[in-house]
């Protein structure tokens, strides 16, 4: 959590609240939480979200897709 700072655009896996089986990679930034300024916040869709621990969150897009296809890209098999 020490490693992001305030302005920093970063990379989350999003899964979508209103369909649980979709899940995409998303630019946020990282910004001061609004409420208190002594914790760090996702700013992602036009909203703030609390930095939490186990959150997916990636300084570039190619490490977080690289667990977002361990994660969702299911191998097919003939």
């Amino acid at each position: 959590m020490n490693e992001f700072k305030v302005g920093e655009e970063v990379y989350v896996i999003y899964r979508n609240p209103h369909a649980v089986n979709v899940a995409n990679i998303e630019k946020a930034e990282i910004v001061e939480h609004p409420n208190d300024n002594q914790e760090l916040a996702l700013f992602l869709h036009d909203a703030y979200h609390p930095l939490e621990e186990d959150d997916a969150v990636f300084s570039s897009f190619k490490e977080a897709e690289e667990l977002y296809n361990q994660l969702f890209n299911y191998q097919q098999y003939d």
